[in-house]
């Protein structure tokens, strides 16, 4: 099984994320996403910067996917997403069916995102005659549900046509809105936020009355409050998962990396969650809850 890492989800300065992502190629990821996938008014790096990061990575032992946003609003954003499409050299992972479209019509293999909808068979086989390589399964998707999709592609003939990726570890985005939250927070309108995202590093914690964070916001996205964490989980993926995927909030993502490619070669035990850290999507139980095998 390949450790990747996922693409960066907060709004950080450009010098802090040409770091990271140098410090990645010694990491243990075998394949590194990168892009703006939140909110385009994120511009610390423009489009073409992100095409240039992403192609001076490129060859140097890892895998690099470009990565897409995942709710397109305006022209100007439909502009950028052609760009990426069109980057001619890196792969890209779609977030949006509008880059879907692109992408086939170009004939340029493609990662099936985690933002899109798509949950049954029936959808991976149309997806793959579109020209899908990999699909990153939906973050509230259970390992049953995975084992009988992977089953009904078998049937239909098309399991050896892609790989699977799955979230492994990090806060899981859940939801995406045409509102922006993390503006709000502030009582900044969206058309007028400041760029206020560039403050929280690791996206902005909420807590119920009780005091339990249930949720983080991060621009328009709603993210977990609890970090999804399937460490203890990479033995009920084998057969079924080719890619167990990290997401970064913060340079924490390499040893934790680290922390996954020891599990994987079984030189570490499984080891007892935190508090604040959750596996229940994946045993079919409420999210933020923890199952222990």
């Amino acid at each position: 099984m390949k450790l990747s890492l996922g693409p960066l989800l907060y709004y950080w300065p450009k010098q802090n994320v040409e770091d990271f992502y140098q410090q990645a190629l010694s990491s243990e990821a075998d394949v590194i996403y990168l892009g703006e996938t939140v909110c385009s008014k994120r511009r610390e790096l423009k489009t073409r910067d992100w095409i240039n990061l992403a192609k001076e990575l490129n060859g140097q032992g890892k895998e690099i996917v470009l990565s897409s946003m995942a709710l397109l609003e305006a022209p100007s954003e439909l502009k950028i997403l052609r760009q990426l499409c069109d980057n001619g050299e890196l792969s890209v992972e779609a977030n949006d069916v509008g880059a879907i479209q692109l992408l086939s019509e170009q004939k340029v293999p493609f990662v099936c995102g985690p933002a899109i909808n798509c949950y049954n068979a029936s959808v991976l086989k149309m997806f793959v005659n579109k020209g899908m390589q990999r699909w990153v399964m939906p973050v509230e998707l259970s390992r049953d549900w995975l084992a009988k999709t992977v089953s009904d592609c078998e049937d239909l003939g098309i399991r050896s046509q892609f790989e699977i990726e799955v979230f492994s570890h990090g806060f899981m985005p859940l939801a995406y809105s045409a509102r922006c939250f993390t503006a709000r927070s502030e009582n900044k309108a969206k058309d007028d936020c400041e760029l206020c995202c560039i403050k929280y590093p690791q996206g902005r914690a909420t807590t119920t009355q009780e005091d339990q964070q249930v949720f983080v916001l991060n621009g328009i996205q709603t993210q977990s409050g609890y970090c999804y964490n399937l460490i203890n989980d990479l033995p009920s993926m084998q057969g079924l998962v080719d890619i167990a995927r990290i997401s970064p909030s913060s340079e924490q993502a390499f040893p934790i990396l680290s922390q996954y490619r020891n599990a994987l070669t079984k030189e570490i035990a499984a080891i007892k969650l935190e508090s604040k850290e959750c596996n229940g999507f994946w045993h079919q139980i409420a999210g933020l809850e923890t199952q222990y095998n």
